[in-house]
This record gives C-alpha cells, structure tokens and sequence, in this order.
C-alpha cells in the first residue's frame, strides 16, 4: 500500500514539474517586450535599446547600391513598379518612353508589369549615363562643390533625374545654374541626397541595354 502510494506521489509530482515548463507566456507581466504597429500587431522583441542590436547579422543596406537603388525608387515612385506619373514616366524608377528606348525597351506595357525588367533597364542606363559622364565624374568626383560633396553615386542619381544633358551643364556654370524637372526636384538636391553610394561596380558602357 505504502509501495503504491509513493509510486502515485512521485508521478504527481513529475507531471506537475513537466507542466510547469509548458506554461504559457506571460505577456502581461513582460510589457517592456511589446511593441505595437498602427494596425494594432504585436511584437516581441529582446530590449528597447537600439545600441543592443549593434552586433547582430541583419540585413542593411546603409552605402550599398540596393540602398542606393531603393532609395532613388523610393523617391521617384515609391517604390511602385505600376505607377505612371503625369508626364507619363513610367515604373519603380519612372522612365520616359524615349529613355526606355536607349536601353532597349520598346514595349511600356511589358515593363510596367515585369519589375525584373525594370531592374534591368535600372542597371543598364546607369551604365550608358556613366559613360556619358565620365570626364565630369573623373574631373569633380571627391571635390566640394556649393557646399555640397560631389560622388560618383550623386552625379549619376541627377543624370537619372534631369538627364546627362542637364548635369553637364550643371557643372559647366560650376554648380550656379539652377535646373530642375518638372516637378521642380534640382539637380543639385538628387546629388546632395544620393551622394557617398557604392556604385563602382557598374561598369561604363555606351551600348548597355537590357539584352
């Protein structure tokens, strides 16, 4: 009896220590865990402290090209690869019909709805524009121009706004002319805000198209 008692005891108490580690997390009690989007989600998270993630393997773009390439499609479109402006610029990057040519795209309906392509034609015109800039980029890459630390990355990111044309003659009056798109966006802001990206990388060619 004694033999049977203790047997039934001991697996009491071994199902209760067991259970005890199945035990539900307690969110309430852990509050400083919690953070909350607008849609009302919640997340966990370790600490609230930024300085403790320093050291952990996580995606960032910081100086990267796909920082640089998502920041100007960002600007330009929000990133959208459908959206067509007013003036009929089209995609993620917003390209002109005519632009779209140069690098090999005679069919808007097939870019808007294939963002590989966009992509592509992304890469492919940095590269003509970098041929076509490359004594401006050679002559005034690393210098100080207005107040403004003029890159390789800033010069290209003004020749995707206004144009190769435009950026030439941007630094021909030494930085002094103002031109801007049609939106009124200078070329002097997309070099301030687009300056110090990787983008050696991209090899200067003036046949460079999507093919």
């Amino acid at each position: 009896m004694i033999k049977k008692w203790s047997f039934y005891t001991s697996l009491t108490i071994i199902i209760a220590f067991l259970s005890s580690g199945f035990k539900p997390f307690d969110l309430d009690s852990n509050r400083w865990f919690l953070a909350s989007d607008k849609d009302g989600a919640q997340y966990l998270y370790p600490s609230q402290k930024q300085n403790d993630y320093i050291d952990l393997n996580v995606p960032f773009t910081g100086k990267f090209f796909i920082g640089y390439k998502e920041a100007i499609g960002f600007k330009e479109s929000q990133g959208e690869y459908k959206k067509i402006n007013t003036i009929g610029c089209m995609g993620k990057y917003q390209f002109g019909m005519e632009t779209l040519k140069s690098v090999g795209i005679n069919n808007s309906s097939s870019f808007l709805n294939n963002p590989k392509l966009q992509e592509k034609a992304f890469v492919a015109l940095l590269a003509k524009n970098k041929w076509e800039l490359k004594e401006v980029i050679e002559k005034y890459d690393g210098t100080v121009l207005n107040g403004i630390k003029i890159t390789e990355s800033g010069i290209l990111a003004a020749a995707h706004l206004g144009g190769v044309g435009s950026v030439k003659k941007y630094f021909r009056s030494s930085g002094k002319r103002y031109i801007k798109d049609a939106y009124g966006t200078s070329i002097r802001s997309y070099i301030k805000a687009f300056g110090g990206y990787d983008t050696s990388f991209i090899v200067a060619d003036s046949d460079a198209s999507v093919d």
